[in-house]
């Protein structure tokens, strides 16, 4: 197939973000950025890879059941290129007109005011609080366990990024949250998520804005190495572990910039699945009726 493809020239761009931290690159995402709850199940299912795949459900369970949450700051800058928006029924499909308009209008912006000018100027928008889990996706992230993904509408090259935040909540909540990335229902439709289509952010760890060289702060950043040394502690944890394509990346205080189509591939995107749409179909019937 990869032959045939190559062989017919079809061309499928695709978005990549980059990570860094102090201006020093990282690593490249081109699916998931995950701080909190997915992090902490990558981070744990690491020590038990003897398990194989059940790993990954048994750590799941137990970061869902320790419900840690982390304080912290996120700035982004709104993805203003784009057409459409996180919660909108228009998923990227092959020949993706969404993709094809937001790439002309950025390159138009670009073009118009400078890449230096447009990152300098434009406005970026803080948000402080208290979060169980920090989704930053390229695409869509379906899966069998969650046919439609995390952000349903992300589109694999726009030049943007769907933000998603989930703050504290209760644990029912939080369940709540989860089971609706196994059906069709809206699972951004809570007062405690919130997502945003960005075309770069920054996160800083609350503990990252207090270190400073000074004996109290040191004393702060040996009292957090105890708690994660020894988890019985009966504070929470101060730090989590950001989970990139499935890979552990410890930083607290991270930038991540996404970079429109930078990279191609030898294929033709996403094709409809007719077994899908009609669920889906049927699904919104039946909430209207």
């Amino acid at each position: 197939t990869l032959a045939l493809l190559i062989f017919l020239g079809d061309c499928q761009p695709l978005d990549v973000s980059s990570v860094h931290h102090n201006n020093t690159f990282l690593k490249y995402s081109v699916s998931l950025l995950g701080y909190g709850f997915y992090g902490d199940i990558l981070k744990d299912s690491e020590k038990k890879r003897w398990m194989g795949p059940m790993r990954y459900d048994y750590s799941g369970f137990k970061t869902f059941l320790s419900h840690h949450y982390y304080e912290g700051t996120i700035a982004y800058q709104p993805a203003k290129h784009t057409h459409g928006s996180p919660r909108d029924k228009e998923s990227c499909r092959m020949g993706c007109y969404i993709c094809k308009k937001s790439e002309k209008q950025l390159a138009e912006q670009t073009k118009e005011h400078g890449l230096k000018h447009e990152e300098g100027e434009e406005e970026w928008k803080v948000i402080k609080g208290k979060f169980l889990a920090i989704n930053a996706v390229n695409m869509s992230c379906a899966c069998p366990r969650s046919p439609k993904g995390l952000s349903p509408a992300a589109h694999l090259a726009d030049g943007s990024a769907d933000l998603i935040l989930v703050r504290k909540c209760s644990r029912f909540d939080f369940l709540r949250y989860l089971v609706r990335h196994t059906n069709q229902d809206d699972q951004f439709d809570f007062p405690f998520v919130d997502v945003y289509r960005v075309k770069c952010f920054q996160f800083t760890s609350k503990l990252s804005e207090d270190n400073e060289s000074n004996v109290m702060d040191i004393g702060k950043k040996r009292f957090g190495q105890f708690c994660r040394d020894h988890p019985a502690c009966c504070c929470n944890i101060v730090n989590s572990t950001w989970n990139c394509d499935g890979e552990t990346l410890d930083s607290s205080a991270i930038e991540v910039r996404v970079h429109c189509q930078l990279m191609k591939l030898f294929a033709r995107g996403i094709e409809e699945n007719s077994k899908d749409e009609a669920a889906y179909s049927q699904s919104s019937i039946e909430q209207l009726l």
